[in-house]
């Protein structure tokens, strides 16, 4: 039996990186897993990997979501895990004096505007299943402050972060749990585009983690499947922090300590 045998699981950017390894841990687990994406390639091939059910989603499109949400219910019958997952962090996001207007929009709807739209449907329809649990992707940067800045970026974490907390107190008493995932730095094919170009970004970032290396999206996974399931069942509103220790560094050690 495993922890998730028959709950139904939404998760957003599910056909890479940590969405990607999360819909095989959450399957693996039991769950019945909808695959939402806009990668219909990618996306497909893994939903038929888990026998699961792929639905092509522009989650910044509210007419897609609730047709995301609808889909899950009409092919598994009912809703008990939302992971929103979908972001971006595109290069033209940097110093606020560098990044545009355009840019700064950009990601805001892909990740800000996106969990709203996704907890707006979402919620609504967990109520009327009798509850369960959303898991909104944070991030690390929403609770310490970089000089190497995303601006966009770290500002829509840092709404993902309070939004989670608002709705994880608000629906507290009603069967519905809400945490911010704040995962630190991972090794998935967005951190890989921003930093295989220059080691020395890496390099940069890789110092302050006390652990000594990037998260894997595996390691991530394995966070999602547990406040997704019952065993989370007194967590709700929570900061969770699945970093590698860098939000609680201020010297880290040296290989030889």
């Amino acid at each position: 039996m495993g922890r998730l045998d028959d709950k139904v699981a939404v998760i957003t950017g599910g056909a890479s990186g940590i969405g990607r390894a999360s819909v095989r841990r959450l399957a693996a687990e039991g769950a019945l897993v909808v695959v939402a994406d806009l990668d219909e390639q990618h996306g497909s091939e893994l939903a038929a990997e888990v026998n699961g059910l792929f639905v092509r989603t522009d989650v910044t499109s509210a007419t897609d979501v609730e047709a995301m949400y609808d889909a899950a219910i009409e092919r598994f019958g009912g809703l008990d895990v939302c992971f929103n997952n979908a972001g971006i962090s595109p290069p033209d996001d940097d110093s606020i004096l560098t990044t545009d207007l355009d840019a700064w929009r950009r990601v805001q709807e892909v990740n800000l505007t996106s969990v709203y739209l996704c907890c707006k449907a979402g919620i609504a329809r967990l109520l009327e299943h009798g509850g369960g649990s959303v898991i909104n992707t944070a991030s690390f940067v929403a609770v310490l402050g970089a000089a190497t800045s995303q601006i966009s970026y770290t500002a829509s974490k840092g709404g993902v972060l309070s939004m989670s907390r608002e709705l994880g107190v608000q629906f507290a008493r009603k069967g519905v749990r809400v945490n911010a995932l704040c995962p630190g730095p991972v090794n998935t094919p967005l951190l890989q585009e921003l930093f295989a170009k220059d080691p020395a970004r890496a390099a940069r970032r890789l110092v302050h983690v006390p652990m000594g290396r990037f998260g894997e999206p595996e390691e991530i996974a394995a966070a999602v499947a547990f406040l997704a399931s019952d065993d989370a069942s007194f967590i709700t509103a929570s900061t969770f922090m699945v970093d590698g220790g860098i939000h609680a560094a201020y010297v880290t050690p040296l290989e030889s300590e």
